[in-house]
């Protein structure tokens, strides 16, 4: 890292190259649905499910991550998938640290004595004792150093928006936990909110939608592919089908049904209307002069959440402004918090205590 003290441009740019070399820092979201991981010079090197499957017998690991993931409901008694965050934050503490330590070191190419410094993305409103948590992880899992940057700050910088400027941006992070929503200038949060919804709740308004309709039920997994395939925001210019199987609950055999886009939609509405509402809420609060910049640069959507079909549209049409998506939106946060791996003054800036 570039420390202020280097004089002379070409000396600071070889120390610079010679650092990287044997740099090991990691930003890492570490996500209620994903953990993506990216490394120094390298980019985003892990990007799975946060998700670790654990034998109950024995207390051995047996998967993280992808092949954890693949395990869901699929398991014999003795082993249990566990998604050790929920809501953006650490609900069980020991699953954690066993989690980072296994994306740590993946990142490393299985490298066991390396101690990074690692920044790590958390939601806006996380408490004292969340923080304490995370950070606590992150030591266990052997970083020399953690540092603390809010989501909806580093999704901002890794949508592109120019957050340092004396300007009003408007990011709506989406993701597994609870949507972030923020109106950032000069590097400092104008408005900042973590809407108490999880980003899973539209799996299970799914899952719950098809019991009540069908009486068939679902896997979680399930869930969320046809949140994804078919799930939307506003009605589509073309009708989408898909055939789902499950099991039918009061026969109690396997069962399949086509459903189409308008149902999925009505599962979905009321998650929607709530980040709809939050949005409202987020405009009415933020001052004149920042509401006219906002007005002309529009909201930018990032998170998984971002690519339910038609979500930019209806923001677009309820607020009146532009609404654009970011590039990667399922990376903006990792690609953020890598960027600050790279700009230490804007990290001391934005980290939180």
């Amino acid at each position: 890292m570039p420390q202020n003290g280097y004089q002379g441009r070409s000396r600071g740019r070889s120390m610079r190259s010679l650092f990287s070399l044997f740099s090991n820092d990691l930003a890492i979201d570490l996500g209620t649905a994903n953990t993506l991981v990216f490394a120094s010079g390298k980019g985003v090197v892990v990007n799975e499910p946060s998700i670790i499957a654990v034998n109950t017998v024995t207390k051995e690991v047996e998967a993280v991550g992808r092949e954890a993931k693949e395990m869901v409901g699929r398991t014999p008694g003795n082993i249990v998938a566990i998604r050790p965050m929920k809501d953006g934050v650490i609900a069980d503490f020991k699953q954690t640290e066993k989690m980072l330590n296994y994306f740590i070191t993946k990142a490393h190419n299985r490298k066991m004595l390396v101690h990074p410094r690692i920044i790590i993305g958390v939601p806006s409103e996380i408490t004292q004792v969340e923080k304490r948590a995370v950070e606590d992880s992150a030591y266990r899992a052997k970083a020399s150093e953690v540092y603390l940057v809010e989501q909806a700050m580093v999704a901002a910088i890794g949508a592109g928006l120019p957050i340092t400027e004396p300007g009003g941006n408007m990011v709506v992070d989406i993701g597994g936990g609870p949507p972030d929503i923020a109106v950032i200038s000069l590097a400092g949060f104008v408005y900042s909110r973590s809407v108490r919804m999880a980003g899973n709740q539209m799996d299970e308004a799914v899952m719950n939608f098809l019991k009540r309709k069908y009486n068939l039920l679902i896997g979680e997994r399930t869930a969320e592919m046809i949140k994804m395939e078919i799930g939307s925001a506003f009605p589509l210019d073309k009708p989408l089908t898909m055939e789902i199987k499950g099991r039918n609950l009061i026969e109690g055999v396997p069962k399949t049904i086509t459903i189409d886009d308008s149902e999925i939609r009505e599962a979905l509405s009321e998650s929607i209307a709530t980040i709809m509402n939050a949005i409202r809420v987020a405009l009415e609060r933020t001052p004149p002069e920042l509401s006219a910049d906002i007005s002309d640069r529009g909201i930018v959507l990032t998170g998984g959440g971002a690519l339910i079909k038609n979500l930019d549209r209806r923001i677009r049409e309820e607020t009146g402004l532009p609404v654009s998506i970011a590039d990667d939106p399922l990376a903006s946060v990792v690609l953020g918090t890598g960027r600050m791996l790279s700009d230490f003054g804007l990290l001391r800036k934005i980290s939180i205590d």
